[in-house]
């Protein structure tokens, strides 16, 4: 994909300034709302389930991160994905730790039903939701990345949903179509909330989606823009510390210049 494009949907973000409902763990509020105020979009963190059903349609997009879940979070998820799909609204699941922990699991397996417009995970995270082996440990991945891609395109078949595979290199695919970024640094999994506001970030992106259509190219021009901004943060800041705060100053300041420059990406063939 042409750099020109992908950066437009990054303009589409600052310009319109989605909304963004999340329902994330409790170790990265604040953070994914740092994050989603950093690209130029507007975060929403409620959580009640009084109250999500009637938030969701208001909302661009709806983030469900599975990361601390409990029996009354998966109850407000469950209104609020319903609430998002009756309002045509998209949602992003990221199915953190599925796998090895059945509760969760069961539960995001009853959610594919629920028409996702992006599921963006690990490697160990999307072979187990497609059927594979369950693996990972706690909350990182036991696999590779180029490991899930057969899977990844499974699930995306399955469900019609943008699928993403994010580690050193990340996958994005619809089933039929593989793209392949490799930009990012080692920092970005040295401070908490990192992934889990990629997703969010995501779903900003797809918010501003014309058509389900555009979710593919959603998806990969935001996780592009978050990866090279760590990238380039890195240059910045040497320790995690330190680069929590470039990474923000980053997603804030990426021109298009810069993010055509770094953009590494590639096509994969599939059988």
């Amino acid at each position: 994909m042409l750099a020109a494009d992908l950066f437009s949907f990054v303009t589409r973000v600052r310009e319109r300034v989605p909304l963004v409902h999340c329902l994330t763990n409790l170790v990265v509020t604040n953070f994914t709302a740092n994050v989603l105020l950093a690209i130029g979009a507007a975060p929403a963190m409620v959580v009640a389930r009084e109250e999500v059903g009637e938030f969701a349609p208001l909302a661009n997009a709806l983030s469900v991160n599975l990361g601390t879940l409990d029996v009354p979070q998966t109850r407000a998820i469950r209104a609020a994905v319903d609430a998002a799909n009756g309002a045509g609204r998209p949602w992003v699941l990221d199915p953190v730790a599925v796998g090895p922990l059945a509760f969760r699991t069961e539960f995001a397996l009853d959610l594919l039903d629920s028409n996702p417009a992006v599921i963006r995970g690990n490697a160990s995270e999307i072979i187990s939701l497609s059927g594979g082996a369950a693996s990972g440990r706690g909350v990182d991945s036991t696999a590779a990345t180029d490991a899930a891609l057969d899977a990844a395109q499974i699930l995306a078949l399955k469900t019609q949903a943008v699928v993403a595979v994010t580690g050193p290199t990340d996958y994005v695919t619809d089933g039929r179509r593989v793209i392949a970024l490799s930009n990012g640094s080692p920092l970005m999994t040295r401070v908490t909330g990192v992934g889990c506001a990629l997703s969010a970030t995501v779903a900003a992106f797809v918010g501003t989606a014309s058509n389900r259509d555009e979710f593919w190219s959603a998806a990969v021009a935001a996780i592009a823009y978050s990866t090279i901004a760590g990238e380039l943060a890195a240059r910045d800041a040497a320790l995690p510390g330190s680069f929590a705060v470039a990474y923000l100053d980053r997603l804030a300041s990426l021109d298009d210049a810069a993010f055509g420059k770094t953009l590494m990406q590639r096509d994969v063939a599939t059988s």
